[in-house]
């Protein structure tokens, strides 16, 4: 069976994103480690879930990178990866996913989620949307929670996790130390 795997990025105080929305990751330890540990974790995954922001915040970047002369290699190889990739876009007020390889849910995350969880393939992979992941946190549907912690506090912005209403058990399963100081976490949802 796949699994549903969440991998975002977080600040040592436990923020997603900063105090001004989506947007605000600029002090994510991002590095050539750090590029190389995102590359491995997208290597076992063969379809991308999405809630709506973050969809239309990547097909508003990701599609142009191919043509933009001063994309760096790991961008160009994350483009590619991305086109091609199935991409699960959850929305009640989207009307069309037009992105490539890109398929709209409007009702029943729970039932949609095992059922792809029971299709042969890789893992799918919640690629950011947080609120999108709290959701389903709530539904219990995380099978792994794939976090790297920047070595920085910020104060505010939005939590990793956020509305758990239910004691969930965790195994530490891998963690990795970065040059930069960030920290790669794996915890297996033990059910």
């Amino acid at each position: 069976m796949r699994k549903l795997v969440l991998f975002l990025h977080a600040s040592l105080d436990g923020f997603v994103e900063g105090p001004n929305g989506q947007m605000d990751i600029g002090w994510v330890s991002y590095d050539a480690d750090l590029e190389k540990h995102a590359q491995e974790i997208l290597s076992t995954a063969d379809t991308v879930i999405w809630g709506r922001g973050t969809y239309q915040m990547m097909h508003s970047y990701w599609p142009s990178v191919p043509s933009n002369p001063s994309a760096s290699q790991h961008e160009l190889n994350h483009a590619e990866w991305i086109e091609k990739t199935a991409k699960v876009v959850f929305s009640t007020t989207l009307e069309k996913a037009e992105w490539n390889n890109s398929r709209l849910v409007k009702e029943d995350i729970e039932k949609e989620i095992n059922t792809l969880k029971q299709q042969p393939g890789k893992d799918l992979v919640i690629l950011g949307s947080p609120r999108f992941a709290h959701h389903l946190m709530q539904l219990d549907l995380i099978d792994e929670y794939k976090i790297t912690v920047s070595p920085v506090l910020i104060g505010k912005g939005l939590p990793l996790f956020q509305g758990i209403k239910e004691k969930t058990n965790l195994k530490l399963i891998e963690n990795k130390t970065f040059d930069s100081g960030a920290i790669g976490l794996v915890y297996q949802t033990v059910r």
